[in-house]
C-alpha cells in the first residue's frame, strides 16, 4: 500500500513540475490577442503618465526655489497639470472598463474548459474529486489564475516606468539611484527562499476547504437521514474536525502571506528612508535640486509600490501553478494545456446559440431500427466486479427488461452501454454502425437515461422537468400525464410551479422518479433506458406508467427490474448473473427452462 501511495505522490510531483506557467500564460494572452493588447496599451499608459507629473513637480519647484512670483510659465504648469488629470481619468475608466471584460474573458475560458472536461468525461468518473474542491477549483483557483493574468499588464507597465524613470534618475545622481532597487533584490530573494512552502502552504489550504464544502454540501443532502438515524452529534463532531484542519492549513497559508507582505513594505520603507538621508545631504552641499528631491521622492513611492508589487506577483506565480495543476484534473487527459486551450466564449444569449455544437450530429445517424451489443466488459478498479462479454440485440419499439440478483451486473450493463461508464472491451452498434464514444451520443434525442436514484435540483417541477427545453417546443402535459404525475401536481400548493429542494427533498420517493421520467418524456428519445425506476413506486402506479407508455407513443425500452409488471410487458428479457448474461428469452419460455429467472420471479 506504501508503495502504491508513494508511487502516485511520485507522478503528482512529476506532473506539476512539468506545468509551465509561463506557457500557459502565455497562451492565455493570445487567446483574445486584440483585447489584450488594448488592454495592455491603456494600462502601460496609467502607468507611465506619472513620469510626466514628476517632471512638472520638479519644473514646479525649481520654478518656486529661484524665487519668482506668479508668472505665465506657473500658469503654463498649471493648465498642463490640469490636462494630465483630466486625461489620465479618462484613460482609468477604459483601462477599468477593458481590463474588468479581459479577466472576464479569462475566467470564462478556465471555467469553459473545465465544465467540458467534466461533462466529456463518464458520468460515473466526471468529477475527480469531491464536489466542495471542485467548487473551490472553479471559484478560488480561477481567481488566483486571473488575477496573475490581469497583473501582466501592471508589472509591463511597471517596468516601463522604471527603465524610464532610471534613466531620469541616473542622470540626476547615479549613488542613490543604484541603491534605490536594492530592496528590489531583497525581495525576488525573499520570495525565491519561500517558493516552496508557498505551494505547499496554497495547496494544503485549498485542499482542506474542499473537505469542509463537500463535507458540508453532502449533509445538507442527507439532513433527513442523519435526523432518523440520531447521528448529529457525530455529524457535528466529524465537520469541527474538517473545520480544525481547515483553520490549521489557512492560518499558516495566511500568515505566510500576511509576513511576506510585512518584509515587502517594512523593507522597502526601510531603504526609502535610507534614499532620503542621502539625498538630504547631497542637498545641504548644493549637489541637488529641491526639484531634484521632490522628483525622487515622488518616483521613489512608484518604485517602492513596483517592488513589492514584484514580490506579491512572484508568490501568486508559484501559487498560480497550484491552482493549474488542480484545474487540470478536469480536463482532458489531465494535461495542464488543456485548461487554456482556446475555445469560444460567447459573452451573450445570441453567442450560445452560435457557439460549438459538442453533441453528435442527428442528421448523420438514421433513426433507430436495430441496437447491437457485442462482448462488451466493464470491471471496476481493484477487483472483478463489474460485466463480461456481454452480447445481445434490440429492435426499434421493443421492450427489453434486464433482470437478475443484487450484484449481478444489472446496473453496470446499462452505464457500460450509454458511456456513463467506459466500456473496456466489446462494440456498441446503431443500425449497424459502431459508436465510438457511446457517452456523447447517448443522449437526447437518440437516448434518455432515468436512474434509480434520479438527479434533481433545487428549483421548481417545471424547470426540473423542462431543464432547460423551451415550453413552447414540447408537449409539457402529455409528458406529466404519461409519467403519472399529474395527480401529485394537483396536490401541490403552487403545482408545476413548486420548489422542490435540494434534489428533491420536498418529494418522496416515487415523486422523484416520476419527475425524472417525465424528464426523459419530454425529449421524445428514441431509446429510453430506466434503471430500476419502479423501486419506489406501487404496482398500480407502476402498471398506468407502462401501459400510458405504449398507449400513446411507440417506444424503445430498455428497463432493468425485477418487479412483474415490467417482466410481463417484455418482448425479450435478459437474465444477468455474475456479470454475465446467463438467459435470455421470453418470459414463459425462461419460466420454464431457467432455474435463476423462477427464483426471481418466485422472490
Amino acid at each position: 500500500m506504501e508503495s502504491t501511495m508513494n508511487q502516485k505522490e511520485k507522478e503528482n510531483k512529476g506532473k506539476e513540475a512539468k506545468i509551465h506557467v509561463l506557457k500557459l500564460f502565455w497562451k492565455m494572452m493570445t487567446y483574445k490577442p486584440g483585447l489584450y493588447l488594448i488592454n495592455c496599451i491603456l494600462w502601460a499608459l496609467i502607468h507611465v503618465e506619472p513620469l510626466i507629473l514628476g517632471l512638472i513637480f520638479k519644473q514646479f519647484f525649481n520654478i518656486l526655489n529661484h524665487n519668482r512670483t506668479f508668472t505665465f510659465d506657473l500658469i503654463g504648469i498649471v493648465a498642463i497639470t490640469l490636462a494630465y488629470a483630466a486625461g489620465r481619468m479618462i484613460n482609468i475608466y477604459s483601462g477599468a472598463r477593458i481590463d474588468t471584460r479581459h479577466r472576464f474573458i479569462m475566467s470564462a475560458l478556465l471555467r469553459r474548459n473545465m465544465f467540458e472536461g467534466i461533462l466529456k468525461k463518464p458520468g460515473a468518473s466526471s468529477i475527480p474529486c469531491s464536489s466542495g474542491e471542485a467548487l473551490n477549483c472553479f471559484r478560488d483557483d480561477v481567481e488566483t489564475i486571473e488575477n496573475s493574468i490581469s497583473w501582466t499588464l501592471d508589472i509591463i507597465g511597471n517596468i516601463m516606468f522604471v527603465i524610464v524613470a532610471l534613466v531620469i534618475m541616473l542622470s540626476i545622481n547615479v549613488n542613490i539611484t543604484l541603491l534605490v532597487f536594492t530592496p528590489l533584490v531583497l525581495v525576488v530573494g525573499i520570495v525565491q527562499l519561500l517558493s516552496s512552502k508557498l505551494k505547499k502552504y496554497r495547496t494544503d489550504a485549498r485542499e482542506a476547504t474542499g473537505m469542509v464544502t463537500g463535507a458540508m454540501g453532502e449533509i445538507f443532502g442527507a439532513v433527513q437521514a442523519i435526523k432518523v438515524a440520531g447521528e448529529e452529534d457525530n455529524v457535528i463532531q466529524y465537520l469541527n474536525v474538517l473545520n480544525k484542519k481547515r483553520h490549521k492549513m489557512m492560518l499558516k497559508d495566511t500568515l505566510l502571506s500576511q509576513t511576506l507582505d510585512s518584509i515587502f513594505y517594512n523593507t522597502v520603507s526601510l531603504g526609502t528612508g535610507f534614499i532620503l538621508l542621502l539625498a538630504a545631504g547631497l542637498m545641504k552641499n548644493g549637489d541637488m535640486t529641491i526639484g531634484d528631491l521632490s522628483l525622487f521622492i515622488y518616483y521613489l513611492s512608484f518604485i517602492s509600490d513596483f517592488t513589492s508589487f514584484f514580490g506579491w506577483f512572484i508568490a501568486n506565480n508559484r501559487q498560480a501553478k497550484v491552482s493549474f495543476s488542480r484545474i487540470a484534473k478536469f480536463v482532458k487527459n489531465g494535461l495542464p494545456e488543456e485548461t487554456v486551450k482556446h475555445n469560444p466564449v460567447p459573452l451573450n444569449p445570441k453567442g450560445l446559440m452560435e457557439e460549438e455544437d459538442l453533441s453528435v450530429d442527428t442528421d448523420k445517424i438514421s433513426n433507430l431500427e436495430r441496437i447491437e451489443v457485442n462482448n462488451l466488459g466493464y470491471c471496476y478498479e481493484a477487483s472483478e466486479n463489474g460485466i463480461h462479454d456481454v452480447s445481445f440485440h434490440m429492435e426499434k419499439d421493443s421492450f427489453t427488461v434486464i433482470t437478475g440478483r443484487i450484484g449481478s451486473g444489472k446496473s453496470t450493463l446499462l452505464k457500460a452501454l450509454i458511456g456513463l461508464l467506459p466500456p473496456q472491451s466489446g462494440s456498441i452498434k446503431w443500425n449497424g454502425e459502431s459508436i465510438d464514444k457511446p457517452e456523447e451520443f447517448f443522449v437526447a434525442p437518440h437516448c434518455a437515461y432515468t436512474p434509480q436514484i434520479p438527479n434533481l435540483i433545487s428549483d421548481s417541477v417545471k424547470n426540473n422537468i423542462l431543464f432547460g427545453l423551451s415550453e413552447k417546443s414540447v408537449d409539457l402535459e402529455e409528458a406529466i400525464h404519461s409519467a403519472v404525475l399529474e395527480q401529485d401536481l394537483k396536490g401541490f400548493d403552487d403545482g408545476l410551479d413548486t420548489l422542490i429542494g435540494p434534489k428533491g427533498m420536498k418529494l418522496s420517493g416515487g415523486q422523484i422518479q416520476r419527475v425524472a421520467v417525465a424528464r426523459m418524456f419530454v425529449r421524445n428519445p428514441q431509446l429510453m433506458v430506466f434503471d430500476d425506476i419502479s423501486s419506489a413506486l406501487d404496482v398500480e402506479t407502476e402498471n398506468k406508467l407502462w401501459s400510458r407508455l405504449f398507449e400513446k407513443r411507440k417506444a424503445t425500452c430498455l428497463v432493468v427490474s425485477n418487479r412483474r409488471s415490467a417482466l410481463k410487458q417484455a418482448d425479450q428479457i435478459i437474465v444477468m448473473k455474475d456479470g454475465r448474461i446467463y438467459a435470455k428469452g421470453k418470459l414463459e419460455d425462461l419460466l420454464e427452462s431457467c432455474d435463476e429467472m423462477q427464483a426471481i420471479w418466485g422472490g
